[in-house]
């Protein structure tokens, strides 16, 4: 199967300069908890997840109106293509321990695929995924002691 059957291909995007505020607000109406962040050719800049901007903007007392999302967002995104494998793409959110990945074609984001997207999907084995989540959790057995 591949990461095109089963992303949300409806992506809510926000520029680098946006506030913080106004991301969370997409962020809520959209009911996301994350957001990927693009430059005027929607080329993927960055990913600011809500903890991002309760960590990054919140807990150290920065003003949400005043913070662009640039100066909270984690750079260096991994991402994945319509066509990879979703095998490929759990391995990847494993080895990195994030539960989203932005998908890009031709450079441009076109979805983002979520562990939940993943779990909703029948034809997505099942033991996979629990897999994947013990590592992004970092609660598989080397780490139970």
């Amino acid at each position: 199967m591949k990461v095109k059957d089963c992303m949300c291909k409806e992506v809510v995007f926000v520029k680098p300069d946006c506030n913080t505020e106004e991301c969370a607000k997409l962020m809520c109406e959209n009911h996301i908890g994350c957001i990927p962040v693009c430059d005027e050719s929607k080329k993927v800049v960055g990913l600011v997840t809500d903890r991002d901007i309760l960590l990054r903007t919140v807990g150290c007392g920065k003003e949400i109106k005043n913070t662009p999302v640039s100066d909270i967002m984690t750079c260096n995104v991994d991402c994945c293509s319509p066509e990879t494998d979703v095998c490929d793409a759990e391995k990847v959110m494993s080895q990195n321990q994030i539960r989203r990945l932005p998908v890009i074609q031709n450079g441009q984001v076109v979805g983002m695929l979520t562990l939940g997207d993943l779990a909703a999907n029948k034809q997505v084995k099942t033991e996979g995924i629990g897999v994947t989540l013990e590592k992004i959790c970092g609660c598989d057995d080397k780490n139970a002691e």
